[in-house]
């Protein structure tokens, strides 16, 4: 097999970096792994989490956003994710999930929830995955929103502060004037 081609580029977190290759990673859905426990069963993931220092690995489309702790060398963290992505991505499945799971899930919530994920799709969730991450809603309480960040957005800075402020603004405009998004 030819030698994948990997682009190296940072995201608005200082401690994630997006690797985009030249083939698919996933073909449909998104995967986020916060351990190696939770990769055991992903060669390419596991040997990710095998790098000192990650702290999880996202998959959405050709993409793979590697999260790492604060106080690691970053040359070193892109080079040997490019070595690991380099040896195992000839034997990753990209048919691994072979639906999307959120998609699923969707069906059984509630129109109001429903609702605010439409609206997240269309405004919020293409930025997120632009720069290597996504966000979950966790459950819909009360006119609360509680929502879990993914991949680069789930240490990022901005996530608890512009980000989460855009969020709720659009889902006030959107959705209900009297909403609050909560980031767990």
């Amino acid at each position: 097999m030819s030698e994948i081609l990997i682009r190296v580029q940072a995201t608005p977190n200082p401690c994630a970096w997006k690797f985009i290759l030249d083939r698919p990673v996933l073909n449909e859905g998104k995967a986020t792994y916060s351990s190696i426990d939770e990769a055991a069963h992903n060669p390419l993931a596991k040997s990710l989490f095998e790098i000192p220092g990650v702290r999880q690995v996202h998959y959405f489309q050709n993409v793979i956003t590697v999260t790492h702790q604060f106080d690691v060398e970053e040359e070193a963290i892109k080079a040997a994710a490019c070595a690991v992505i380099q040896t195992r991505m000839p034997i990753h499945n990209p048919n691994q999930t072979v639906f999307d799971e959120k998609k699923i899930a969707r069906e059984n919530l509630s129109p109001e929830q429903q609702k605010i994920e439409e609206i997240l799709d269309r405004t919020i969730r293409p930025g997120l995955q632009g720069d290597g991450g996504d966000i979950e809603i966790i459950k819909l309480e009360d006119n609360k929103v509680y929502v879990m960040y993914q991949g680069a957005c789930g240490t990022c800075p901005s996530s608890t502060t512009g980000t989460l402020m855009a969020i709720e603004g659009i889902l006030k405009d959107e959705y209900d004037p009297a909403i609050e998004v909560i980031p767990l």
